[in-house]
């Protein structure tokens, strides 16, 4: 199903954004599905069939939340600790092995966007998976921070993932876009004051509420992009002058 929304500016009528915040699973690469693999594949190797009400319950966890929670619905002998380390390391395997690729059009966003204003990354992942993607794809070094929200308190809905970014950005949360693609990931954002651009999901779409919040629901990453380099395009200009 289409989600759609009509389409707003960006930002309102005397607001200054100066920076954007990724979300990285379903915004840079595919990889929401692999997690439910994961997730559905530790389960069943402890005698719990996982569902999709489960996966959309921890969508937008942090992985100490997911990973208690998954140990909970299975009555695992092992810790959250323990079981984090298992679903992660199957996460880096199927990078290694090619599966967690750039989505079509990413590159290109975060390279243009990058080279107007500062960027930072806002995901659930954990940190190691976070820095061997971004690696592994050759983007590191086009962020000026990155955030896991293992790093904060909540995860999303929570704002903290977001509120850290901007604060590592030197940023209020007020003066940044968000691109998100999930309900919890949106609502996460739109808690923090930011402009959120929206990418639903295909798999898993955003429920209306969130919909709701963002300011614009793009039908691409070409888009997202079209976007975000609209409302930074005085600064883009600048650039192009230097």
């Amino acid at each position: 199903m289409t989600v759609s929304k009509p389409a707003e500016p960006l930002a309102k009528p005397g607001e200054v954004l100066r920076a954007v915040v990724f979300d990285m699973d379903g915004v840079l690469v595919e990889s929401e599905h692999l997690w439910e693999r994961m997730w559905t594949r530790y389960a069943k190797r402890h005698g719990h069939e996982w569902s999709a009400e489960d996966t959309a319950t921890v969508q937008g966890m942090s992985s100490p939340e997911w990973s208690d929670y998954l140990r909970r619905a299975c009555a695992s002998p092992e810790s959250a600790e323990e079981v984090e380390r298992a679903v992660v390391d199957e996460m880096v395997a199927a990078l290694r092995d090619g599966e967690i690729e750039l989505l079509d059009g990413a590159r290109e966003m975060v390279v243009d966007v990058s080279s107007v204003v500062p960027i930072a990354l806002a995901s659930s992942a954990p940190r190691r998976l976070i820095d061997a993607v971004l690696a592994g794809h050759g983007l590191s070094d086009r962020f000026t921070a990155t955030v896991s929200s293992a790093e904060v308190p909540r995860g999303k809905p929570s704002p903290d993932v977001y509120a850290e970014a901007a604060e590592r950005l030197g940023t209020a949360g007020n003066e940044c876009a968000a691109v998100e693609d999930s309900s919890n990931g949106i609502r996460a954002a739109h808690a923090a004051g930011m402009a959120v651009v929206a990418i639903p999901s295909v798999g898993y779409p955003p429920k209306p509420d969130a919909i709701a919040a963002a300011r614009v629901v793009a039908t691409s990453l070409q888009h997202v992009r079209h976007t975000l380099l609209s409302c930074f395009g005085d600064r883009a200009t600048e650039s192009e002058g230097a």
